[in-house]
């Protein structure tokens, strides 16, 4: 976003002492996992070692700018559609896992469920089941119990892993138009002020906006 890549950043912050780099917050799973690729393939390119970390949004923002979530019209309290799914929240464990990272969280947007499914499917590699499984079935097994046929058909991580859910808003786009400011840095408005903003900063701001 400042003129320098994520794999420099990560060069960076090795050769000043950080024993393990990655992302946090402002991006979904598959963008941060993308990131974290990078960094690792640079800090490998560099003869560095270090041990990695990810914690995404849990909102899919394939269509965001540059500076993340903050940018799409949703932010930040219409968000709701964009949330990952359990079943979304498995692929992030298995895919940042297999790619070397030990250090699996998630910043915002999470609930304890996205929490529990990211802690069931490494629960291999952690030598145990979270506690608040013993709630649940995994991969919708209880559904077996159903009263309806098509819906004990669901019972079974085949299902879900492979389904496309749908939004349920008929004339909602699959992908918004994120704002464009055209300020990152080092602009009088993004000082944070001791005080709500008045009209007239909002007046101001919004005038930065780019058609």
């Amino acid at each position: 976003m400042h003129g320098i890549s994520c794999g420099d950043c990560a060069v960076r912050m090795a050769k000043a002492g950080a024993d393990i780099v990655g992302v946090n917050c402002h991006f979904d799973p598959s963008t941060s996992l993308k990131t974290v690729k990078l960094m690792k393939e640079a800090l490998q390119l560099a003869g560095l070692e270090r041990h990695y970390m990810v914690q995404p949004l849990a909102f899919h923002t394939p269509d965001c700018n540059k500076q993340g979530f903050i940018d799409l019209k949703e932010f930040p309290f219409a968000l709701e559609p964009r949330v990952l799914t359990r079943w979304d929240m498995h692929n992030y464990a298995r895919e940042a896992y297999n790619m070397g990272i030990r250090y699996i969280g998630g910043c915002c947007g999470f609930e304890p469920y996205h929490v529990r499914a990211v802690a069931e499917e490494l629960s291999k590699e952690r030598g145990k089941m979270p506690a608040a499984s013993d709630k649940h079935d995994m991969w919708g097994a209880g559904l077996r119990m159903h009263t309806k046929p098509w819906v004990r058909a669901r019972a079974g991580r085949d299902y879900w892993e492979n389904l496309q859910p749908a939004s349920g808003r008929p004339y909602a786009a699959s992908m918004s138009q994120p704002d464009c400011w055209g300020v990152t840095r080092g602009h009088d408005s993004l000082v944070q002020k001791k005080g709500a903003t008045t009209d007239a900063e909002i007046k101001t701001a919004c005038m930065l906006k780019k058609s």
